[in-house]
């Protein structure tokens, strides 16, 4: 150990009872601090537990933020669906003006090729301006069935050898909107 007598001293903790001129004496010291505003004591704070408050927090402000995120999202899902279905509206209105001036026009028209005409100008119409939109029909008739694309109502016997076990006559068309089967197709099987 080393030796306590060749250690340099500092003053201040030198322990001298008779004080200097100025200087106050140790229990002065105490009695003036205790006449002066005693200063609250600060209540000691753990480490843990200000990480701990430091964490809750974060908390409650992700859970609030993510509250906030999933409200806007909504909100725009359903803006976006108003919106889509917007734009087909606005996209069919002209096949309904069609729609109102064949019905206008045939009114008092006893020839039926003239209402055929009339049909056929406004379907054609209509089936352009959902192709434009991403409306595809299935070709089934003749094909293999498919559960994933075609709804079977029945079986019937097969016309003939090549057809059995495949679609005989489609009842109700299917159709796509891209990639995505919207209706599946009805259709009668050959057995």
């Amino acid at each position: 150990m080393a030796d306590e007598n060749n250690l340099p001293q500092d003053d201040n903790l030198t322990a001298n009872p008779t004080p200097v001129t100025g200087e106050m004496a140790d229990g002065e010291a105490t009695a003036a601090t205790d006449t002066q505003a005693a200063p609250t004591p600060q209540p000691e704070v753990n480490p843990a537990e200000a990480e701990l408050a430091e964490l809750k927090d974060k908390y409650l402000r992700l859970a609030a933020e993510f509250e906030n995120y999933k409200r806007r999202t909504s909100k725009e899902r359903v803006d976006l669906f108003k919106t889509a279905n917007q734009e087909l509206m606005v996209a069919l209105l002209p096949v309904l003006d069609d729609f109102d001036r064949a019905r206008q026009h045939t009114q008092g028209v006893e020839d039926a090729e003239a209402l055929r005409n009339a049909l056929d100008i406004t379907y054609n119409k209509l089936s352009k301006t959902l192709q434009q939109k991403g409306l595809a029909s299935m070709d089934v008739k003749g094909g293999n069935f498919d559960a994933e694309l075609h709804e079977a109502i029945t079986q019937i016997p097969a016309p003939s050898d090549d057809l059995r076990g495949k679609i005989v006559e489609e009842i109700e068309k299917g159709y796509y909107l891209g990639d995505k089967v919207i209706r599946h197709a009805k259709v009668v099987l050959g057995q």
